[in-house]
């Protein structure tokens, strides 16, 4: 009987462009901006993308544009999710229970933690300008700053395929 092996390679050559935006607005405030600015139409997806991690159930807010003349496609994803986890710590006592409350914070990148928001931009064409979109992003007055990041530098790059 004949054995067959498997090889499994990480396939993943920039088939998408990723920009980095620091901006401390809401999520459906950013995505109103690069409406404004960039002539896009973000609309909010149905539902979020949603992980599971540590038994805590985190969920981005997920804005989508598909431009059908140029074939391509806008996603703004928050990076950070945050939640509050509440322990009761029982004492053995009737009226000495213990309540706490810590805040967690989760990331969809861990590697860009001071990035607000995550701009991914998949193209079938091979031009896309991202430089101008750079230009144009940087001039919005609520955006900090906004750059491109390198995909093969993520170790957390798979968190960004949900296709």
């Amino acid at each position: 009987m004949a054995n067959y092996k498997l090889i499994l390679e990480d396939d993943f050559k920039d088939e998408f462009s990723l920009i980095a935006i620091h901006c401390s607005v809401e999520a459906y405030k950013m995505a109103f901006l690069l409406n404004q600015h960039l002539s896009l139409q973000l609309k909010r997806r149905r539902t979020d993308l949603d992980f599971s991690k540590h038994g805590l159930e985190l969920s981005f807010p997920w804005f989508e544009y598909e431009d059908e003349y140029e074939y391509t496609t806008y996603d703004l994803l928050a990076n950070s999710f945050k939640t509050i986890n509440a322990r009761t710590i029982a004492s053995g006592g009737l009226f000495n229970d213990e309540a706490s409350a810590e805040l967690i914070t989760e990331y969809l990148i861990p590697e860009l933690k001071s990035a607000d928001y995550l701009l991914k931009i998949t193209s079938e064409s091979q031009k896309l300008p991202i430089r101008k979109l750079l230009l144009d992003l940087n001039e919005i007055n609520q955006v900090i700053s906004a750059y491109t990041v390198e995909i093969e530098q993520l170790k957390s790059k798979n968190n960004l395929i949900f296709d």
